[in-house]
């Protein structure tokens, strides 16, 4: 499934003309990091660069030292000062002059932390987000150690040297700014610098709906060879021939010329004499990764056939299909009735009363699928057809279905020229401006937009936090991350998913040093993939900074999956992280564990609790080799530690993903 939630900013913005577009208000001009309030981090060598005039002096004296330093612009009006910071403090001032002094007032020494990811990093408090007892929150966020700036979202096909940010820059915690900023983010830095007295100060560079390989550079990701490509067709953007939309329009024809349901650009399988006896069968709604068509992404036509009671002729009716992954165009009677570009976007398409008579028709529907999942989405969907004055005709049940084309077969669609999905565009325009400036860590809550392709995730997220450790130089700086919450409609039996493969991409990228996840996979919503629980995003979060970081004596994980010993008809799972013992929460059954054989078919298993182990078996599995947990969209999630914090979705199973293409 692709995430899809983002706000566009048509063509992006070059922000390096920033600097010449303030040059004319004064002599020195900092990048938009450096203004009143913001936060220099701590015991550190912190630089302060600019641009003056060629060849000028740049004077640089801090308050808290009372010390003056030097440096001088180059030829081309740069220069870059570092200041020796002492530790958290404040508030302090800083002067920089040419000549022509500017002054930076109000001033923290602390703990900085960059904040990004996806929609659920981007989600406020208030705005589109409203979060658990935001209006409370909001007039209860009044912390001046906490300090905020916030990026705007901007793209660029090279890096570029200044972010875009509001509010001229940063800001202290108070209602008056902390509405429309990431709630994440915030409840993080409020429990850390409660518990620690430090002042933190948060740069939020998020984007909804992105995919990781945006917020990556291009150095790293030529060498994965998935990225190679379209790498070099953001890096070629400026140079090739023709408009994108041309581009966009010749790949489409090749769609077209190799859909094997159209001939010379009209449809061929929608006219209800088709001959469908090779067609195969689906029973819809579904998506057709669960389906027995896991590794395919292209188009499907689908048709049923339909009839039309006498008592319906000349009266309007509604073709009701729900969402749809990716694009749709749907006929009845030969006749197309609608299409719909988008993932997730419910199809409701209307066939005038003029058109309607007595009689058994065809409805079909052609779907393209671009990569992840593919199909009509099953969570609370009726079907149906629907006359004006109420009568209802269930869709739901088996269509005859046939494949038009497989992406395979095509070669891959041309990159966007704008747009935030696009390999390094989000590193260039909303990472790189920052990686001169120290930071403590970094916080992430990225994975929905990336969870088609998990497998791939696997090597991708590693080497996304590698690549900004490396840039900063600062060594492998805490990097802690979300997993993704539980979301969707539960299913009744043990199925795949891809957010479950997903989830353990994220677990598997604990590995890496200075790494920490907080398990929320009890803190999601069936219907909204923005949980509005974000406090206790943000507190696990901090959960794995105030331990791994800080050095407090706190419990920061659930129970973690070790290992496993088969014996007969049982498997015992030990954990690590049982701080206070095992127990069930949510109910008065372990419930979530399911158990399979060498066939690869789980069953639910019944599990029960020994001291720091689960014991697991089941009557349907006489020779069991392995268990997974939580391991759906929407799993249940029973088994905590005694710090009441969740365990993670886990497999003792290396069995290969529905997502490795």
């Amino acid at each position: 499934m692709n995430i899809k939630r983002t706000k566009l900013l048509s063509g992006g913005l070059l922000l390096g003309s920033l600097f010449l577009h303030t040059l004319a208000e004064a002599k020195v001009v900092l990048p938009s990091v450096f203004s009143d309030n913001m936060v220099f981090q701590q015991k550190t060598n912190a630089p302060i660069w600019g641009k003056a005039d060629a060849g000028k002096t740049i004077t640089i004296k801090s308050s808290w030292n009372g010390k003056t330093y030097t440096g001088k612009a180059d030829a081309n009006g740069n220069f870059k000062v570092m200041l020796a910071t002492p530790a958290y403090g404040g508030p302090y001032s800083v002067t920089i002059s040419d000549g022509e002094t500017t002054t930076l007032n109000n001033v923290l020494i602390g703990d900085v932390w960059i904040c990004s990811g996806q929609s659920n990093m981007e989600q406020p408090l208030a705005g589109w987000g409203k979060v658990i007892n935001y209006e409370q929150e909001i007039k209860d966020a009044n912390y001046p150690k906490i300090r905020l700036l916030q990026g705007v979202h901007v793209t660029s096909n090279t890096p570029l040297d200044d972010a875009k940010v509001t509010n001229g820059g940063w800001t202290e915690c108070n209602p008056k700014y902390i509405a429309e900023f990431s709630a994440v983010a915030y409840f993080f830095a409020r429990e850390v610098t409660k518990k620690t007295g430090i002042p933190i100060g948060l740069i939020h560079t998020s984007w909804g709906g992105t995919i990781a390989e945006a917020w990556t550079s291009a150095e790293t990701l030529n060498k994965l060879p998935d990225f190679v490509e379209a790498v070099k067709q953001i890096q070629n953007a400026d140079k090739g021939t023709g408009t994108m939309e041309q581009k966009l329009a010749a790949w489409s024809q090749q769609v077209m010329a190799k859909d094997a349901g159209i001939v010379q650009g009209k449809p061929l399988w929608v006219a209800s004499s088709t001959d469908v006896a090779s067609w195969k069968t689906m029973s819809l709604p579904v998506l057709w990764e669960d389906a027995g068509m896991s590794d395919f992404d292209g188009v499907v036509w689908f048709r049923k056939n339909i009839t039309i009671p006498q008592s319906w002729e000349g009266k309007s009716v509604k073709v009701n299909l729900g969402a749809i992954d990716d694009n749709d165009v749907t006929f009845f009677d030969g006749e197309k009735i609608g299409n719909t570009e988008g993932f997730n976007v419910p199809r409701s398409y209307t066939i005038s009363g003029n058109k309607v008579k007595a009689g058994t028709y065809a409805l079909v529907v052609r779907i393209f699928d671009g990569a992840g999942s593919g199909g009509i989405y099953p969570d609370n969907n009726n079907m149906s057809i629907v006359a004006e004055d109420g009568p209802v005709i269930s869709l739901n049940g088996d269509w005859k279905y046939q494949i038009g084309l497989s992406m395979k077969d095509v070669p891959p669609p041309p990159a966007a020229s704008d747009g935030p999905n696009r390999t390094t565009v989000l590193y260039n325009a909303m990472i790189h401006p920052y990686i001169q400036f120290p930071i403590k860590g970094a916080i992430w809550y990225q994975g929905e937009s990336n969870a088609g392709r998990a497998n791939q995730y696997r090597t991708l997220f590693p080497a996304m936090i590698t690549d900004w450790r490396t840039k900063w130089g600062i060594g492998d700086f805490p990097f802690y991350f979300v997993q993704l919450a539980n979301f969707m409609a539960p299913t009744a039996q043990p199925v795949n998913s891809e957010w479950a493969e997903l989830r353990d991409a994220q677990k598997q990228t604990l590995s890496l040093k200075n790494t920490g996840m907080a398990v929320i996979i009890d803190a999601g919503e069936e219907k909204d993939i923005h949980p509005k629980n974000k406090q206790d995003v943000g507190i696990r979060l901090a959960y794995a900074a105030l331990a791994k970081t800080y050095g407090l004596k706190i419990p920061f994980s659930g129970p973690v999956y070790q290992s496993q010993q088969i014996s007969g008809k049982t498997i015992t799972l030990s954990f690590t992280s049982t701080d206070g013992g095992l127990k069930i929460k949510n109910g008065t059954e372990l419930k979530g564990f399911e158990i399979a054989g060498a066939d690869q078919k789980f069953h639910w298993a019944n599990a029960t609790i020994q001291g720091n182990k689960v014991i697991v078996s089941s009557d349907e599995v006489a020779s069991p080799v392995a268990v997974r947990y939580a391991w759906a969209n929407n799993p249940p999630s029973t088994l905590y530690n005694g710090a009441d914090l969740p365990a993670s979705p886990f497999k003792t199973d290396n069995w290969r993903d529905i997502t490795a293409k």
